[in-house]
């Protein structure tokens, strides 16, 4: 079995890759956004966490999560969020056994630099996948929330990806 080896800051941000699994498309579905916002609220009652930016594509999500001073436990709340979206929809057909790959995929956010180009990352998605021309028009994101709050114009990434400046994981 692997080892793997985990930065197990207490109280840092990271930025997760979450996938579906064998990349079924259910992550969009109505059922599958109310089972994970409900499985979200659900986990951070007892294992508290900020969620700094999110996108939800049909096949995966990304996220930057922040723990709380003295805790660095991310892998227990991801799968308290993984476990509590597959109980709330057992009752729907299921592409597979699992609805979740076993892992996913983190890094440590190290400055404000790195955050910055990950939330970018996670807002610029749907439009990296081809699903929207804009970024502005994908419904599931917190792009939507930077926005409300005056961080980002609504008109952000409409440019071509080579003037936004570089993303990435």
């Amino acid at each position: 079995m692997s080892w793997y080896r985990r930065d197990c800051t207490p109280g840092g941000t990271w930025f997760f890759t979450v996938v579906t699994a064998g990349r079924s498309r259910w992550l969009c579905e109505p059922a599958a956004r109310h089972a994970l916002r409900d499985a979200f609220a659900a986990t951070r009652t007892r294992h508290d966490f900020a969620i700094d930016a999110l996108v939800l594509l049909p096949d995966h999500l990304h996220c930057v999560m922040t723990l709380p001073e003295g805790d660095a436990d991310f892998s227990l709340r991801w799968s308290l969020i993984k476990r509590r979206t597959s109980w709330a929809l057992r009752d729907h057909p299921a592409p597979g056994r699992a609805r979740w790959q076993r892992r996913f995929w983190e890094h440590r956010i190290r400055d404000e630099d790195d955050l910055a180009r990950h939330v970018d990352y996670i807002h610029f998605n749907p439009v990296k996948h081809g699903l929207v021309a804009r970024v502005a028009d994908w419904p599931h994101s917190s792009f939507h929330r930077f926005v409300a709050r005056g961080d980002l114009a609504r008109d952000w990434g409409d440019a071509p990806p080579e003037i936004l400046g570089r993303f990435g994981e």
